[in-house]
């Protein structure tokens, strides 16, 4: 089987090579990965990945020539993104930057999989959903958390156990968001117009060792190596209390899926698919901290009232189709997750300097 995995040198990209390697029989993969090396700290993942015999191209997706020069393969894994909800606004990347990478690179995959007759999955993301009703749950505080009051009218596809696939996506869902978003419907209406199989998996907080940590991107990577570094940390929104929840998986769990989905003949399994911690692996910002407090001692966080744009104070995605469709669910408990940044946190004091640098 020939895979090719976009964005490979970032840190969904390379676990998803690794996990790829260690679980198909030797002499039946053939991986390769395209990169552009433009996030910070991705060249570090170079020499693990051709140690695993992955071939890597150096290209852009967002360069229709780069990619049209790939040498056809079975199955696309984009995982190549501008991953940021405050992408295109936070004044870091443009707005037709964040359309160029999140949405024309997926047309030019896709034009290539019509091409080579080649499957198509793409990693999405939870940040599909409307922001309104989100945001405009009723909320109680147990312990350091936001938990949805029961007891409310629910939105469409929203519950106790997060948000559905049929949850609402009307915008605002941010810039990011709806890049994503219109990614997905042009890789569906591609795939039915041309003939090929293509999945579409939207992911909640990924998180694992060697994230590369950023306060809008890899938020459990930065919190606890800033913490461990004693750099400064604040709560935003909310009453600066840190009671904000998000669900969190291991990137190394989508990989019995996506195996799955490239194996599987059955076309009336929906296309669209949730993949996350749920709520039995969801955490606050503050619950966050005080397992930073245990593990590495305690220190004092800011809070501030003033929120950042598109914030939301729970969003937990429901995977109960994935369950029933798949037989899927996450096999690394939060704990576990946790524990493995921890670890490569304290093995490398410099992580926060790579992964900013520029």
């Amino acid at each position: 089987m020939r895979i090719l995995i976009t964005g490979i040198c970032g840190f969904v990209g390379s676990t998803l090579a690794q996990a790829l390697v260690e679980q198909t029989p030797t002499g039946s993969l053939v991986l390769t990965g395209l990169d552009n090396l433009s996030r910070p700290g991705g060249w570090l993942n170079l020499a693990a990945l051709k140690a695993r015999g992955v071939k890597l191209v150096h290209g852009d997706i967002r360069q229709a020539s780069d990619v049209e020069a790939l040498a056809p393969v079975d199955w696309v894994i984009d995982g190549a993104a501008n991953a940021s909800v405050l992408a295109g606004v936070d004044g870091k990347s443009s707005s037709r930057q964040l359309v160029e990478h999140n949405l024309m690179g997926t047309v030019n995959l896709l034009e290539y999989c019509k091409r080579v007759g080649a499957g198509f999955l793409l990693l999405s993301t939870s940040r599909i959903y409307s922001i309104e009703p989100l945001a405009n749950l009723k909320m109680a505080v147990e312990g350091r958390r936001f938990v949805p009051l029961r007891d409310q009218e629910w939105p469409q596809g929203i519950g106790p156990a997060g948000v559905a696939e049929r949850g609402p996506i009307a915008p605002p869902i941010s810039l990011y968001g709806s890049s994503k978003l219109a990614s997905e419907m042009l890789a569906l209406e591609y795939g039915y117009t041309f003939k090929f199989p293509v999945w579409i998996n939207r992911c909640g907080v990924l998180a694992g060792a060697g994230q590369f940590g950023r306060p809008d991107q890899g938020i459990f990577a930065f919190w606890m190596n800033a913490w461990l570094r004693n750099q400064p940390l604040r709560y935003l929104g909310f009453g600066g209390t840190g009671y904000q929840v998000r669900d969190c998986l291991h990137p190394r769990d989508l990989v019995g899926l996506l195996l799955c989905q490239m194996r599987t003949t059955d076309r009336t399994i929906p296309p669209i698919c949730n993949l996350s911690g749920g709520v039995e692996n969801s955490m606050s910002l503050a619950e966050l901290s005080d397992w930073c407090s245990h593990r590495f001692g305690r220190r004092e966080v800011a809070g501030e009232s003033t929120a950042r744009p598109y914030d939301i104070p729970w969003l937990v995605l429901d995977h109960g189709l994935a369950r029933s469709a798949w037989n899927w669910h996450p096999q690394t408990r939060l704990a576990e997750i946790l524990e493995e940044i921890a670890r490569h946190a304290e093995a490398n004091p410099d992580w926060l300097a790579i992964s900013s640098s520029l």
